[in-house]
C-alpha cells in the first residue's frame, strides 16, 4: 500500500486526485507513473486491494479510482457499492482483462455505479507496451475527472468571525450577470418517416442504451437499429446479449454480408468497423479490419458515412455520450446527403465529447435528454411529427 497524500494549495485543488488499485505491483507502479507525468493529474494513493482502498478512501479523498476487477481480500466488484456508499459522487473506472468474464462484470459495474471500464491488455508486458491503452486510460480518468469536479458543489465561504464582520449595507448590492448558455442552432426536423436508425456511442454509451433499446419497439417495427459502441471485442458479444434480454428482439453483434432488415439490432463486433453497402438492391452489413478512425475501431464515423451512401435522406443518426470527436465527419455527410442528426445533451451525458461535437457544429435536428430521445424517435418513425 502506497499513500501520497496531495498538498493543500491552490493548483493541487485544480488537479484531479487518482487513487489507483490493483493487486499487480507492477501494473500499480506504471498506471502511477503514467498519471503522475501528467501536470493536471495526481496520485494520491495506490492500493492492492479493495478493501484497503475502501479503509483509505475517506482519507485520501480522490476525485477517481481505476479499481481493477480481480484483487484478493475484496474485488472490484464487491468493492464499488461500498466505494460509492461513502462517495456518491466518485468517478471509478473498472479496469479488467478482455474475457468474457470479465466483460460481464464490466457491465455489470456500470449498473451498479461504475462511470466507466478500460479492458487492459493480456500481460503486464502488453500492458507497458501498449501506448493506446495509456491514452484511453489517462483519457478516462481526465474527462471523467474534470465532468465529476464541475458538476460537484462548491464549499460554501467561510463565514468572518462576528467582531470582523461588516455592517449589513442598506444600498442594494448589484447582482452579477450570469452568463447565458451558448446558443445551439437547430436544422429542420424530418418530414418523412426514416427508414434506419443509426447509433454511436462511447463512453456511457452502455448505461444510454439500456435506457434506450428498452424504449424504442415502435422504431424496431418499421426499421433496422444499427449500432457502433467504442468496446474491443467479447465485450460487444456480451452487450449485444444484455441488450437482447432487454428488448426482446433480434439483437446481434453484425455478420459481413448479412441483408439489413427492420425489427433488428445490428452491433459493430469490437476490433472492427461496421458499414453499410448495397448489393444487388438490398442494404447488406460490411465488416472491415482497416485502419483505426479517431483512435478506434469500431468507430461511427464508416457507419455513418457509408449508410449515408446508401439511404441518403431516409437516415437518421443518434449521438449519445462519449469522449472524442468520432462521428463528427459523418453527421456532416449524413447532412449532406439530406439526412438528419439527434445528439443527447450534456445534462444527462457521462461525457459531451462526441454529441457536443456534432451539436456545436450545427448538425443536429434535436438535441435532448437521454430521457426524452425514445419518445422522439418513435413519433418520428411513426409518422407523427412533434
Amino acid at each position: 500500500m502506497n499513500l501520497v497524500v496531495a498538498p493543500p494549495s491552490s493548483a493541487a485543488s485544480r488537479r484531479i486526485r487518482v487513487m489507483l488499485v490493483d493487486d499487480a505491483v507492477v501494473v500499480r507502479g506504471l498506471f502511477a507513473r503514467w498519471v503522475e507525468s501528467e501536470p493536471d493529474l495526481d496520485v494520491v494513493a495506490t492500493l492492492r486491494t479493495g478493501r484497503e482502498a475502501v479503509d483509505q478512501l475517506e482519507r485520501v479523498d480522490p476525485d477517481v479510482v481505476v479499481l481493477d476487477v480481480d484483487m484478493p481480500e475484496l474485488d472490484g466488484i464487491a468493492a464499488l457499492p461500498l466505494l460509492l456508499e461513502k462517495k456518491r459522487d466518485l468517478v471509478v473506472i473498472m479496469a479488467s482483462t478482455l474475457t468474457r468474464r470479465n466483460a460481464e462484470i464490466s457491465l455489470r459495474a456500470l449498473s451498479l455505479g461504475a462511470a466507466d471500464y478500460i479492458p487492459k491488455p493480456g500481460s503486464n508486458r502488453e500492458v507497458s507496451a501498449s501506448t493506446a491503452f495509456r491514452r484511453d486510460l489517462i483519457e478516462k480518468i481526465r474527462q471523467l475527472g474534470v465532468r465529476a469536479k464541475r458538476l460537484r458543489p462548491a464549499a460554501p465561504p467561510a463565514r468572518a468571525p462576528l467582531e470582523t464582520r461588516p455592517a449589513p449595507s442598506i444600498v442594494p448590492e448589484p447582482v452579477a450577470e450570469v452568463a447565458a448558455p451558448p446558443s445551439i442552432t437547430l436544422r429542420p426536423m424530418p418530414t418523412t418517416p426514416p427508414r434506419v436508425l443509426l447509433i454511436g456511442s462511447s463512453t456511457g454509451g452502455p448505461q444510454a442504451l439500456n435506457t434506450l433499446i428498452a424504449e424504442i419497439g415502435g422504431v424496431l417495427q418499421r426499421a433496422p437499429v444499427l449500432i457502433t459502441q467504442h468496446m474491443p471485442p467479447t465485450f460487444t458479444a456480451v452487450l449485444a446479449e444484455h441488450l437482447a434480454r432487454i428488448t426482446k428482439r433480434p439483437v446481434r453483434e453484425a455478420v459481413d454480408g448479412e441483408e439489413i432488415n427492420a425489427g433488428v439490432v445490428y452491433l459493430a463486433p469490437g476490433g472492427k468497423h461496421m458499414k453499410v453497402a448495397r448489393r444487388d438492391g438490398a442494404a447488406v452489413i460490411v465488416i472491415e479490419d482497416g485502419p483505426l478512425v479517431n483512435f478506434c475501431k469500431p468507430a461511427v464515423d464508416p457507419m455513418f458515412a457509408s449508410a449515408a451512401d446508401v439511404w441518403g435522406n431516409k437516415v437518421l443518426a443518434l449521438v449519445l455520450t462519449g469522449m472524442g470527436s468520432d462521428g463528427l465527419a459523418g453527421a456532416k455527410t449524413i447532412v449532406a446527403a439530406g439526412g438528419h442528426v439527434f445528439a443527447q445533451d450534456e445534462a444527462t451525458s457521462v461525457v459531451w465529447g462526441m454529441p457536443g461535437q456534432v451539436t456545436n457544429a450545427g448538425l443536429c435536428s434535436a438535441v435532448l435528454p437521454l430521457p426524452e430521445i425514445a419518445a422522439k424517435l418513435t413519433r418520428l418513425f411513426t409518422g407523427v411529427n412533434a
